[in-house]
């Protein structure tokens, strides 16, 4: 469930106008004319934009009076953190287990030679 989820958050947030949308969004809830102003494109397509992000978990929208505000869904963003840093975590280990060879290697050559030793 998690795995499908995650698909349609990166899948959504891989529009330019989305992912600025939901930037946006985190400095509070706004209307779609608000969000629709800073586009050079229709009503219409800022709609079918929300529509993803709102199918992906990413945005809601609700009912104030003659308002319909949409607002970002943060947790969301925990089920993004928990799968990048699963992935930052094995990379880490990776980088130390190189560092690890990198220092032996140094150190075997900084090692004197027999001919070293003997002079």
């Amino acid at each position: 469930m998690d795995d499908d989820r995650l698909s349609l958050v990166f899948a959504a947030l891989a529009d330019p106008i989305r992912r600025d949308m939901v930037a946006r969004l985190t400095d509070g809830d706004a209307g779609v004319s608000e969000l629709a102003a800073p586009y050079d494109v229709t009503l219409q397509a800022v709609s079918k934009h929300l529509k993803v992000l709102e199918d992906a978990g990413l945005v809601s929208r609700r009912r104030e009076a003659q308002r319909r505000p949409v607002h970002l869904e943060a947790e969301v963003f925990d089920l993004m953190t928990k799968w990048i840093e699963r992935y930052r975590e094995r990379a880490e280990e990776r980088f130390q287990r190189l560092d690890a060879v990198l220092d032996r290697l140094q150190d075997k050559e900084q090692e004197p030679t027999k001919e070293e030793d003997a002079s």
